[in-house]
């Protein structure tokens, strides 16, 4: 069979639900049951219970081999966060289990294995010794971890004082500096700026060149076919699809569970995804009517709006859209800081609605997942929401002699199909 750099056999992992109680009765609880329905405890019937228990992962099997790079591909709650976790030693499976040959790096939730109150500098040395490193290797290379955190000036900093990118930067910093045999790293680079997402794929591609395993959780579809050598598709916390990142990607944009959620919504304030600066409330797929669509013709406009709570207007938050399509290739992102309201100055705080029009003919035809991020700008740029399948739509070509599809059958090359003005002119030939 070869060497394995990881193994995982019979893998699942059984959690409590938050408030749902033992999910076993101790006598004090029947007999108090047992006082408030003394008519049902003569008939000798037992306390309700409720489900108080889910399987975040389970009956999961596979094998890496060194130096593959593998994307651990699903929707939010799949349960690929808790695998992740449990290849990397910080949380215990319920059944089965997980081999690990060799030295693990793993950059998980923003500040995992930091000190709030030690400095960066102790920080990278404490994260070091985490990572099993010795002290001498920290050493010899913590010029390079800091220079590609770009914290030389708050390195010397206390931890408490670091923004989340802060402590993301320096994290995966260390993690991507240490020689160790396997990366494991978790969807926190979405919290980077685009310029520090860049830097971070290309050393994730130079680990996998120098023959180091990487797993790596992402909704990013273009990283998970451009790093990967490999994915597993999760859904319910167990691998429906294990191939080629083309395929899985495609199987993943493309299920039934994502298509056609033309409009989310998070009503509950505390539950709905943000921090103290913004929340978002609703995204929506519109038609040029306003009419909420999960079908668009292609030559009409679509909109998209998002409305978000503006906790902080000081802070100026701004929505960021990406669109992906069913290859998981970003077709474009945009921001609503380019537009004059934005420009104009801080917004009051409470309910924002702020809609992006998109032109006919611009997409192509298929389906488009919309990625709905809450940012600030300042000296770094911040994320405060950020929800990678927010709402997706299919463009559809229902012209008939008006437009490309009159004159043209078969699928159209090309991530977008916009339509542009040409200029034809003819002479007669001399």
């Amino acid at each position: 069979m070869g060497r394995l750099a990881l193994q995982v056999e019979g893998l699942g992992k059984l959690y409590r639900l938050q408030g749902s109680g033992p999910a076993y009765s101790t006598l004090t609880d029947t007999l108090a049951w047992a006082a408030r329905a003394p008519l049902r405890w003569l008939h000798r019937a037992s306390p309700p219970r409720e489900p108080s228990t889910f399987w975040a992962v389970r009956d999961v099997s596979f094998d890496v081999r060194p130096g593959e790079a593998v994307g651990l591909v699903g929707r939010n709650g799949s349960g690929k966060s808790t695998l992740l976790k449990i290849l990397a030693a910080v949380t215990e499976p319920t059944e089965g289990r997980a081999s690990v040959w060799g030295s693990m790096g793993a950059l998980l939730e923003v500040g995992t294995g930091f000190h709030p109150e030690l400095t960066g500098r102790e920080n990278v040395f404490l994260n070091g010794a985490i990572l099993g490193m010795k002290r001498a290797d920290v050493k010899r290379r913590f010029d390079e971890i800091v220079a590609f955190a770009e914290l030389e000036k708050f390195i010397d900093t206390p931890a408490k004082h670091y923004s989340s990118g802060m402590y993301m930067r320096l994290a995966f910093a260390v993690a991507a500096h240490l020689d160790t045999d396997i990366l494991f790293v978790d969807e926190v680079l979405a919290v980077g700026d685009v310029e520090f997402q860049r830097r971070c794929f290309s050393k994730m591609e130079q680990a996998g060149a120098e023959g180091r395993t990487v797993v790596l959780v992402s909704h990013d579809m273009g990283a998970v076919t451009r790093l990967c050598s490999r994915a597993i598709l999760l859904e319910k916390g167990r691998v429906v699809l294990d191939g080629p990142p083309s395929e899985i990607v495609h199987r993943y944009l493309t299920a039934g569970s994502l298509r056609g959620t033309a409009s989310r919504e998070w009503p509950a304030t505390p539950e709905a995804p943000g921090d103290e600066v913004a929340r978002l409330r609703s995204v929506r797929v519109l038609d040029q009517q306003g009419r909420p669509s999960a079908e668009i013709d292609i030559r009409r406009p679509v909109l998209i709006e998002v409305r978000f709570l503006n906790l902080a207007p000081e802070v100026r938050p701004h929505v960021s859209l990406h669109l992906f399509n069913e290859l998981g290739t970003c077709l474009f992102a945009t921001n609503d800081f380019v537009s004059e309201a934005w420009k104009a100055g801080p917004r009051p705080a409470g309910l924002v609605s702020s809609t992006c029009r998109i032109p006919g003919n611009f997409l192509a035809e298929g389906p488009v997942t919309v990625l709905v991020g809450l940012g600030s700008l300042g000296r770094q740029h911040a994320v405060h929401a950020l929800e990678p399948d927010a709402v997706t739509f299919t463009v559809v070509d229902r012209s008939d002699g008006d437009g490309v599809r009159g004159h043209f059958t078969g699928s159209w090359p090309g991530a977008v199909r916009p339509m542009l003005e040409w200029d034809l002119t003819s002479s007669q030939a001399p």
